[in-house]
């Protein structure tokens, strides 16, 4: 089973060091594939003033040393073709962010390198349309291939995240059957947290 916790964003090393050593529990269990997640940028909040975090060099600076401390493998976001080399010198994992999840550049830049690439759902996309991401990303590591397949996912280290969908305005839903549907084409992760978000419910935030 594969678990990724941890902050949301990188406030700053003291913080981050203590939610790492809260997780050592899930870390040391012989049955959780676990994954020390924080972002060094969210480059798509709602409001201008809300906090974005430390910016790239910082904010991998920081994330390394909870690698060397902890042993954690490590997921961040990047949000530009250029973060995508340096960050996935420090981190496992390079996550594309839901609203860039057909932002070519971005996946073909994530697929260069040697980390796993995760995909998150866009909340406004059909689940079954996200083999055509997947599939950049396989294209990028091995031309041959013609088709997203959840084999060929697994070889080349793709994977996608379920986040929820659009229902209306400011409202997010789950349709479980993108669980099924998208792990046709590659192995699929659950975000129990985002997925419950009110997009701007709390007047610029997103709250829940």
């Amino acid at each position: 089973m594969i678990i990724i916790a941890g902050p949301c964003v990188i406030e700053n090393d003291e913080i981050l060091e203590e939610i790492a050593e809260s997780l050592q529990s899930l870390a040391k269990n012989p049955k959780i594939d676990f994954y020390f997640k924080a972002s060094f940028d969210k480059a798509n909040r709602t409001s201008l003033e809300s906090y974005r975090g430390p910016g790239l060099e910082k904010g991998l600076e920081s994330l390394a040393k909870i690698k060397a401390k902890f042993g954690y493998k490590l997921l961040t976001d990047i949000h530009e073709v250029y973060q995508a080399a340096p960050a996935a010198k420090v981190v496992d994992i390079l996550q594309i962010p839901a609203f860039l999840c057909r932002q070519t550049d971005l996946i073909v830049a994530a697929a260069q390198t040697n980390a796993v690439v995760n995909i998150k759902k866009g909340q406004f996309m059909n689940p079954a349309d996200m083999q055509y991401s997947v599939l950049k990303a396989l294209k990028t590591r091995n031309p041959k291939i013609e088709s997203a397949d959840f084999k060929s996912a697994q070889e080349h280290k793709v994977c996608l995240t379920e986040r929820g969908s659009s229902f209306g305005y400011g409202n997010l839903v789950v349709d479980m059957r993108s669980l099924a549907i998208m792990r046709e084409f590659a192995p699929v992760i659950f975000d129990a947290t985002h997925a419950v978000q009110m997009p701007g419910g709390l007047k610029g935030k997103s709250g829940g």
